[in-house]
Protein backbone atom coordinates (compact mmCIF):
# COMPACT_ATOMS: atom_id res chain seq x y z
CA UNK A 1 0.00 0.00 0.00
CA UNK A 2 3.14 2.53 0.34
CA UNK A 3 6.07 2.23 -1.17
CA UNK A 4 9.26 3.71 0.40
CA UNK A 5 12.34 4.78 -2.03
CA UNK A 6 15.51 5.72 -0.41
CA UNK A 7 18.40 7.34 -2.10
CA UNK A 8 21.32 10.04 -2.00
CA UNK A 9 23.99 7.50 0.04
CA UNK A 10 27.66 7.29 -1.40
CA UNK A 11 30.98 8.04 -0.36
CA UNK A 12 31.94 11.19 1.84
CA UNK A 13 34.88 11.85 3.90
CA UNK A 14 35.19 12.52 7.22
CA UNK A 15 33.49 15.70 8.09
CA UNK A 16 31.52 16.21 5.38
CA UNK A 17 27.82 16.24 4.71
CA UNK A 18 25.79 14.12 2.87
CA UNK A 19 21.59 14.31 2.72
CA UNK A 20 19.34 11.13 2.57
CA UNK A 21 16.07 11.26 1.13
CA UNK A 22 13.13 9.07 1.90
CA UNK A 23 9.92 9.07 -0.97
CA UNK A 24 6.61 7.60 -0.20
CA UNK A 25 4.37 6.90 -2.48
CA UNK A 26 0.58 4.84 -2.87
CA UNK A 27 -1.05 5.61 0.01
CA UNK A 28 0.27 8.39 1.08
CA UNK A 29 -2.76 9.78 3.16
CA UNK A 30 -2.15 6.92 5.64
CA UNK A 31 1.09 7.44 6.83
CA UNK A 32 1.74 8.36 10.93
CA UNK A 33 5.40 8.72 10.95
CA UNK A 34 8.53 8.43 9.61
CA UNK A 35 11.98 6.66 10.90
CA UNK A 36 15.81 6.18 9.50
CA UNK A 37 17.45 3.29 11.18
CA UNK A 38 20.94 2.32 10.42
CA UNK A 39 23.42 -1.16 10.46
CA UNK A 40 26.56 -1.68 9.97
CA UNK A 41 28.11 -5.05 9.02
CA UNK A 42 28.07 -7.31 12.28
CA UNK A 43 26.37 -4.90 14.30
CA UNK A 44 22.85 -4.86 15.10
CA UNK A 45 20.26 -2.33 13.22
CA UNK A 46 19.21 1.19 15.28
CA UNK A 47 16.90 3.76 15.10
CA UNK A 48 18.66 7.13 14.35
CA UNK A 49 16.09 9.69 13.96
CA UNK A 50 12.41 9.71 13.52
CA UNK A 51 9.47 12.82 12.55
CA UNK A 52 5.89 12.16 13.35
CA UNK A 53 2.87 14.20 11.55
CA UNK A 54 2.68 16.37 14.27
CA UNK A 55 6.13 17.23 13.54
CA UNK A 56 8.00 16.04 16.35
CA UNK A 57 11.36 14.81 16.21
CA UNK A 58 13.41 12.28 18.04
CA UNK A 59 17.09 11.34 18.01
CA UNK A 60 19.89 8.50 19.08
CA UNK A 61 22.41 10.12 20.98
CA UNK A 62 24.93 9.41 18.68
CA UNK A 63 23.95 11.87 16.20
CA UNK A 64 22.19 14.73 18.11
CA UNK A 65 23.43 17.45 17.29
CA UNK A 66 25.61 16.30 14.12
CA UNK A 67 21.88 15.11 11.58
CA UNK A 68 18.41 16.59 11.10
CA UNK A 69 15.15 15.20 9.89
CA UNK A 70 12.84 16.97 8.34
CA UNK A 71 9.61 16.16 6.74
CA UNK A 72 8.06 17.51 3.20
CA UNK A 73 4.43 16.66 3.10
CA UNK A 74 3.67 18.23 0.00
CA UNK A 75 6.64 16.01 -1.70
CA UNK A 76 6.04 12.89 0.59
CA UNK A 77 9.63 12.77 1.57
CA UNK A 78 11.71 12.99 4.42
CA UNK A 79 15.17 13.98 4.71
CA UNK A 80 17.93 13.12 6.90
CA UNK A 81 20.79 15.61 6.73
CA UNK A 82 23.74 14.40 7.93
CA UNK A 83 26.69 16.92 8.64
CA UNK A 84 30.01 15.98 10.54
CA UNK A 85 30.41 12.81 9.65
CA UNK A 86 32.36 9.76 11.09
CA UNK A 87 33.57 6.55 9.96
CA UNK A 88 30.78 5.31 12.73
CA UNK A 89 28.48 6.58 10.84
CA UNK A 90 29.39 4.46 7.97
CA UNK A 91 26.37 1.93 7.23
CA UNK A 92 23.44 1.33 5.29
CA UNK A 93 20.57 3.86 5.97
CA UNK A 94 16.75 2.31 6.09
CA UNK A 95 14.07 4.32 6.17
CA UNK A 96 10.33 3.33 7.62
CA UNK A 97 7.49 4.15 7.07
CA UNK A 98 4.57 4.11 9.53
CA UNK A 99 0.70 3.73 8.59
CA UNK A 100 -2.66 4.74 10.40
CA UNK A 101 -3.16 0.20 9.90
CA UNK A 102 -0.22 -0.64 11.80
CA UNK A 103 1.80 -1.40 9.46
CA UNK A 104 5.63 -0.79 8.67
CA UNK A 105 7.14 -0.09 5.27
CA UNK A 106 10.60 -0.10 4.86
CA UNK A 107 12.62 0.74 2.09
CA UNK A 108 15.11 -1.05 0.31
CA UNK A 109 18.21 0.73 2.11
CA UNK A 110 21.34 3.11 0.68
CA UNK A 111 24.64 3.07 1.84
CA UNK A 112 26.77 5.67 3.88
CA UNK A 113 30.11 5.55 3.41
CA UNK A 114 32.90 7.54 5.41
CA UNK A 115 36.17 7.55 4.66
CA UNK A 116 38.84 8.55 7.22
Amino acid sequence: QVQVVESGGGLVQTGGPLRLSCAASGRTSSISAIYWHRQAPGKARELVAGVSNGGSTNYVNSVKGRFTISRDNAKNTVYLQMNSLKPDDTAVYYCRVDSDDGRGYWGQGTQVTVSS
